[in-house]
């Protein structure tokens, strides 16, 4: 019995052993999204906005972007490679701001509204495709200028304080020719987990 216990122990050892082995061999998956960025005059104005909305609303500090593809798990190997083929096909375009709205969650508080034009349409679509992304709604192209908590009163504030600071921001209209991956690890409201991968220029 004792020896049948012992050779019991031993197989389990070896057992767990092959399975944290495999585990080992797994490559880390982490959370990626693609953001197109804006021109660096264009970024520098707008983080100056949100400099002065965080004066008042608080909320971390982010690159100014536009969402192309939401958060997808992935090895960081498999997001560059899909990136890259993604941008192969892909020509630099144009975006035009509608309005400055707000929404319904921290991640999309007070943001810039964009035209949902072809192009913008088509590049999401696109990329989508190539990360085969899905979403329980349709793509929004839009640029976050404020991720907070905030009541809808608040909300409304910074909504009007935007189109006081930069009168003219609710119909700027950029050119998007790079394309970057970030790691955005959704749980963290801090962002410090945050940071860019890889960026690639479009035609």
């Amino acid at each position: 019995m004792i020896l049948l216990s012992g050779l019991t122990l031993f197989f389990i050892s070896i057992s767990m052993d092959v399975q944290v082995g495999e585990a080992a061999q797994q490559p880390k998956k982490d959370v990626y999204s693609v953001w197109a960025l804006p021109p660096e005059d264009v970024t520098e104005r707008l983080k100056k906005l949100m400099v002065g909305l965080r004066s008042e609303f608080g909320g971390p500090e982010f690159e100014p972007h536009v969402t192309v593809v939401g958060a997808i798990s992935l090895t960081e190997e498999e997001a560059r490679d899909k990136l890259k083929k993604a941008c192969e096909g892909l020509k630099a375009y144009n975006a035009t701001v509608e309005k400055v709205a707000t929404g319904t969650f921290f991640y999309q508080c007070v943001f810039l509204l964009l035209h949902p034009t072809t192009e913008v349409m088509e590049t999401g679509a696109h990329c989508w495709n190539h990360f085969g992304y899905k979403s329980s709604t349709p793509y929004m192209p839009h640029l976050s200028i404020l991720y907070a908590d905030l009541t809808e009163e608040e909300k409304k504030r910074a909504q009007e304080k935007a189109n006081v600071l930069d009168e003219s921001v609710k119909s700027l209209k950029f050119p998007i020719s790079r394309l970057a991956l970030y790691k955005t690890d959704t749980e963290d409201k801090t962002l410090k987990s945050w940071e860019k991968v890889t960026e690639i220029t479009l035609q």
